[in-house]
């Protein structure tokens, strides 16, 4: 595992992000290992639950995107894929410039990838709890909302930034965790919640301080456990039955593919153009100014 760390103790496997120097950037190769682990751990008879986390001054402040905005998708990568895959860091590089003729299927594939290995968590037979501390936000979303339960510090920040532009949150998730009104309030200005409205809006099932929170998690990841695993098993396959039939795998896939017109827009261009003259940090603030905030304060990149 290079993105990430994985451990059992008693009835939790614990599945930890850890690139804090980057924010717990995503790359192509963390929703892969997030898969396999959760495999490992639906295969191991004595895991009841999965506790899913962060390390550093946060939980995860999305795709690292800073060097593939500024013209370098190698940092994104990490993966061996053969040249002209949806993989190849050079491919998706290509696609994603400006004067590309862009391909939506290649850019489709590259996407689809990631949200199955995000969803490996929501399609998880065994629970999966997540403690979000510091900053969630944009693709590490993604990872929350396909978690079972969230337990959030209060002052936490959980939102979808690149709403405003450069962006489609592809596991489309926000409707079903929140309602249809409040995603739409979060996805048509891009703002985010803190921890404390996220327990007000219902998308976090508890939120506590700083200095609590890890013992209001392990209290709720030890009541969990607790449950007979066929239990477990059966519950969360029947909560997850209903979003199945609301067509939840059809608005992933419009998501996936918003996702990539989302960078080929003109405003999509532009804000690449901007990071390739600026820096992506100088991108984003001219993102967020208008709105009155800067979405990577704080969130651990430079």
């Amino acid at each position: 595992m290079e993105t990430l760390t994985y451990e059992t103790e008693g009835r939790v496997a614990r599945i930890t992000l850890n690139r804090p120097e980057r924010g717990n950037g995503i790359t192509l190769r963390m929703p892969a290992e997030i898969a396999a682990c959760v495999e490992r751990a639906n295969l191991d008879s004595a895991v009841h639950v999965i506790a899913l986390a962060g390390n550093g001054t946060g939980f995860c402040g999305g795709y690292d995107l800073v060097a593939s905005a500024e013209g370098d998708m190698g940092e994104l990568g990490g993966v061996e894929a053969p040249p002209g895959s949806p993989l190849d860091p050079a491919t998706i590089a290509a696609n994603h410039a400006p004067e590309s003729n862009w391909d939506p299927v290649t850019d489709f594939q590259f996407m689809w990838r990631n949200v199955r290995g995000f969803m490996s968590l929501f399609h998880s037979e065994k629970p999966v709890l997540c403690k979000v501390h510091g900053y969630c936000v944009a693709g590490g979303t993604d990872m929350a909302l396909c978690s079972d339960l969230l337990v959030v510090a209060t002052d936490a920040k959980i939102g979808y930034p690149p709403a405003r532009v450069w962006g489609s949150p592809t596991t489309a998730l926000w409707a079903a965790r929140v309602g249809p009104m409040r995603a739409k309030r979060l996805l048509l200005t891009g703002d985010s919640l803190t921890g404390e409205q996220a327990v007000e809006w219902g998308l976090a099932t508890e939120s506590a301080p700083t200095a609590e929170l890890d013992e209001r998690f392990e209290a709720l990841l030890e009541r969990v456990a607790r449950m007979p695993l066929n239990q477990l098993v059966m519950m969360k396959m029947l909560v997850n039955q209903s979003l199945y039939a609301q067509g939840l795998h059809q608005t992933q896939l419009l998501g996936t593919f918003f996702d990539g017109v989302a960078r080929h827009t003109e405003e999509g261009h532009g804000f690449v153009r901007r990071a390739a003259e600026s820096g992506f940090k100088e991108a984003v603030r001219d993102r967020d100014e208008p709105f009155g905030d800067f979405g990577l304060e704080g969130f651990g990149v430079e």
